[in-house]
């Protein structure tokens, strides 16, 4: 599906996914602060900012493996595949380990996390729709 858009497109969805998911951060932090514990809120900060910190790395990583040239798919998944996995269980531990020490904090950090990830799917639904939808 991604594959059939224009080569500018990739760029330009993850600057527009990066500054609306720190729109939505910020207003998540006013409305967190006056209705959650004040923990919350900065977790709430620390998730979206994982989750930016996150795809700039696999965004790096990605260029890497282009630079590299021509190679099969299998060697290229596992580049990828194997960084992605360490980063995904160190931030898996980083929120379980702040759950533990402070709920407020880790719940916080969850739902910065998942309010990224929403803003980076509506964002794609944008990109595909006005690409012509699928097919």
């Amino acid at each position: 599906m991604l594959e059939n858009l224009p080569p500018d497109t990739l760029p330009r969805l993850l600057r527009r996914t990066t500054l609306s998911a720190i729109i939505v951060g910020i207003v998540g932090f006013l409305v967190a602060i006056f209705f959650a514990p004040p923990l919350a809120a900065l977790g709430l900060v620390v998730g979206v900012g994982l989750a930016i910190v996150n795809l700039r790395f696999l965004d790096h990583q990605a260029a890497q493996v282009e630079l590299r040239g021509e190679q099969s798919t299998k060697a290229v998944r596992r580049q990828l595949g194997g960084r992605t996995t360490a980063r995904l269980a160190v931030v898996t531990v980083l929120v379980i380990g702040c759950v533990f020490l402070n709920a407020p904090l880790g719940i916080g950090i969850v739902a910065g996390l998942v309010l990224y990830q929403i803003v980076f799917v509506m964002n794609v639904m944008r990109v595909v729709a006005s690409q012509g939808g699928l097919q």
